[in-house]
Formats: C-alpha cells, sequence, structure tokens
C-alpha cells in the first residue's frame, strides 16, 4: 500500500514521504490515526507542486538548524547523577539530555534525542535531529554526585 505522510512518523520517514507499508498498517493504523493518506495519482501531484513551492522556504529552515547545530556543539553538558561507584541509582535519559542543554539555552523537544538508556557514569554521544537533514552527534558526560 503506497501512502503519503501527513507527519513525521518514527523509522518510517518523514512528513511528506511516499511509502510503502503492508496493508494492514496502512488501513489500521496510520490513516486512522492521521499520519498518512492514500497515494493516488492526483494526491501525487498536488504533493509535487506543494514541494516545489516549499523549496525556497526549506532552505531557510535547514540554515537555521545548522545554526542552532554549531550552537549545540558549543555547549558541554555535564549531567550528576547519584551513584555507587561507577553504577547509577537510576538512569540518564533523553529527559534529563534535554534538560541540561534548556540550562544552556537550547530549547529541543526531548523525542528528537536519541541517546538510549544510561546506568554508568562516564561519556557519551546522543543523537539530536533538528532537521531531516541535519542531525548533531552530542557529546555528554555523566559525573557521580
Amino acid at each position: 500500500m503506497e501512502l503519503i505522510l501527513k507527519q513525521d512518523v518514527q523509522n518510517l520517514g518523514f512528513k511528506d514521504d511516499v511509502v510503502n507499508v503492508k496493508n494492514g498498517y496502512g488501513r489500521n493504523f496510520l490513516i486512522p490515526q492521521g499520519f498518512a493518506h492514500m497515494a493516488t495519482p492526483s494526491a501525487k501531484k498536488v504533493l509535487a507542486e506543494n514541494l516545489k513551492q516549499r523549496a525556497h522556504k526549506e532552505a531557510k529552515i535547514v540554515d537555521d538548524a545548522k545554526k542552532i547545530a554549531e550552537a549545540i556543539k558549543a555547549i558541554e553538558i555535564k549531567i550528576t547523577a547519584k551513584a555507587g561507584g561507577e553504577k547509577l541509582f537510576g538512569s540518564i535519559t533523553n529527559i534529563d539530555i534535554a534538560a541540561a542543554l534548556a540550562k544552556g539555552g537550547q530549547e529541543i523537544d526531548r523525542k528528537f534525542i536519541t541517546s538510549g538508556i544510561v546506568k554508568r557514569t562516564g561519556k557519551y554521544t546522543a543523537n539530536v535531529r533538528l532537521h531531516r537533514d541535519v542531525i548533531v552527534e552530542l557529546p555528554y558526560e555523566i559525573v557521580a554526585e
């Protein structure tokens, strides 16, 4: 089943992508949730026209995302957590990294941060997706209190 995505869907595609999915996934989840609509020939023509008109605006958005990426790279993140030796009491997740970025002056939504769950002190990296073309590797360090 060929669908056009109305918004970003994790592990599937970005907004306005034409994707092929299994019939049940499209009929029972994507279309009822409002994440996609059918990719008919007329819908594809409308999509192509919209993408042409949006190309200019997209360049400005990518430039803004690159500026934010440079600002994020300049931030040094140290997250303090309670620990017994090297092992943490609890864990560090995307929420904690987003909070540390907010303290550094950059508000990034936690769903755009990919780091996994960390349960030990040390140095790690997280991926921050600012745009479909702009992904930043963010180094951070976890230290014991």
